[in-house]
């Protein structure tokens, strides 16, 4: 060696550049984990907070939105092809760091990003979020991951489908095998079904308007929204379907609260109880339970159109809060109020129709919130079964004998749906109600394979809808 080159200064440590994109990704993964928040909630503000910086665009807030909900709608099948890759167990991995692997892992599998810049980018988050020496870490299970492409990795981990179909199928589509079960017991039928089903919780689901009658027009939106912008909903007369990218927020009729965000499936069940018959008058309806308010609104439009009030209960106060935003400016009277359904401030028999959208586990709504495939337990059905059942027994009673009770649940869980109105009618746990079924699949024009009633099940694979139940029921004495 001679004395230039030992005179060289050594190399300086290149500082982690910070990618904001990927970061903000990162920021959104870590509190829904963190803090249990849902995606939906948190990805907004974090978004249009980096939208007030030049530099990040529409195109910048669209990849963050893929690396957030691509990563946690397939956390378990990522998790087992990151299990095979490690020699420890994948509970021994700290939160954020299988965080930063998963979202690399769905770069590499999921997405068009070329190999080296999905491991490169995740990389250098790790050295970022992390530090160096995890970092390592991670640069060496994304390089094992890259050796091979999505199917070859699922075959690999995945039982066989002869072996234990329920596990295959919860590897393959990610969802926990406990989910699986209960949506194939729902569904009934055989593999195609439930494929068709659990790939459709993996979509990304569009994102859908609702006119509310009287205050705004499908055409208005059509026509806010331009040419190749929106399209008529499948089945509510109510409904817009926008483009992918659009920003429902920019919409005038959005921000007066004259139309709103609402999935086609809840617009469904809000129309069909507004339009069960019903035997005398007809002037004052119930929400009970009507946070954050998509339903309330739709229902207090339609109850205005006829000269009819409505109420809307809300237990929690600041849902309470969202239910009276979603109302304000409504030309029809009603009223809000913060109140418990099942200990009802409301005399008995005091309206002629009645809506209860019960608390439930909300496995109807994955495609939304793919979090909660994860965070739901099993045991968590045993704990909304009373309240569901004394929310139906109230709403019963709070109905006039010939007025009609819809009991709606944005789940298809047989212990969440027929379950719980079958028991409520026959009185187990509790004293018998005297009603009776109506058919709800007339009330649902158009809408095909609604099953053999007279209840009705939507599902995301069938109807592009969350998976809504709805029962009507009309109390008979």
């Amino acid at each position: 060696m001679n004395d230039q080159q030992r005179r060289r200064p050594a190399k300086p440590h290149r500082r982690p550049r910070k990618d904001p994109v990927r970061f903000l990704a990162f920021e959104a993964l870590r509190a829904v984990d963190e803090r249990d928040a849902y995606a939906n909630l948190v990805l907004p503000p974090l978004l249009k907070k980096a939208r007030a910086n030049d530099d990040f665009d529409n195109r910048d807030a669209a990849l963050a939105t893929e690396l957030v909900y691509g990563t946690l709608r397939r956390q378990g099948t990522y998790d087992a092809i990151v299990a095979a890759c490690i020699d420890r167990p994948l509970r021994e991995v700290d939160p954020p760091v299988l965080d930063v692997i998963d979202m690399g892992v769905h770069q590499l599998l999921g997405t068009r990003i070329p190999t080296h810049a999905a491991v490169s980018a995740s990389v250098e988050l790790a050295r970022v979020v992390l530090g160096e020496g995890r970092a390592k870490f991670v640069n060496a299970v994304l390089r094992k991951v890259s050796a091979d492409d999505l199917d070859g990795w699922v075959a690999r981990v995945a039982p066989s489908y002869e072996e234990d179909p329920e596990d295959h199928l919860a590897v393959v589509h990610s969802h926990p095998r406990w989910v699986v079960s209960a949506l194939w017991d729902a569904l009934g039928g055989g593999r195609a079904g439930i494929e068709d089903l659990l790939e459709a919780d993996n979509e990304r689901p569009e994102v859908t308007l609702v006119a509310r009658p009287g205050r705004s027009t499908t055409d208005e939106l059509l026509t806010a929204l331009g040419d190749g912008n929106g399209l008529p909903g499948r089945w509510s007369p109510y409904a817009v379907r926008m483009a992918e990218g659009g920003e429902p927020g920019a919409l005038t009729a959005v921000q007066e609260g004259r139309a709103g965000v609402q999935d086609e499936g809840s617009q469904l069940v809000a129309a069909a109880l507004a339009n069960a018959p019903v035997e005398g008058s007809d002037n004052r309806w119930l929400d009970g339970c009507a946070g954050p308010g998509g339903k309330a609104a739709l229902l207090a439009a339609l109850a205005a159109e006829r000269g009819a009030a409505l109420l809307a209960a809300e237990k929690q106060p600041h849902r309470a809060r969202l239910v009276e935003r979603a109302l304000a400016g409504n030309p029809g009277p009603y009223q809000v109020i913060t109140a418990d359904g099942t200990r009802p401030p409301w005399r008995p028999g005091s309206f002629d129709r009645v809506l209860m959208d019960v608390p439930c586990s909300g496995l109807g709504a994955l495609r939304r919130r793919p979090e909660a495939r994860w965070r739901r337990r099993k045991e968590d059905l045993e704990n909304f079964a009373p309240l569901q059942r004394a929310l139906l027994r109230e709403a019963l009673k709070a109905v006039r004998v010939g007025g009609v009770v819809g009991y709606a649940t944005c789940s298809p869980h047989l212990a969440e749906t027929r379950v719980v109105v079958d028991d409520v009618l026959k009185g187990r746990g509790g004293q018998p109600v005297e009603a009776e079924w109506v058919d709800a699949r007339p009330l649902m024009p158009g809408v095909p394979a609604l099953g053999d009633g007279p209840d009705v099940q939507l599902w995301p694979h069938l109807h592009g809808t969350d998976a809504m139940y709805l029962a009507l029921l009309r109390r008979t004495a």
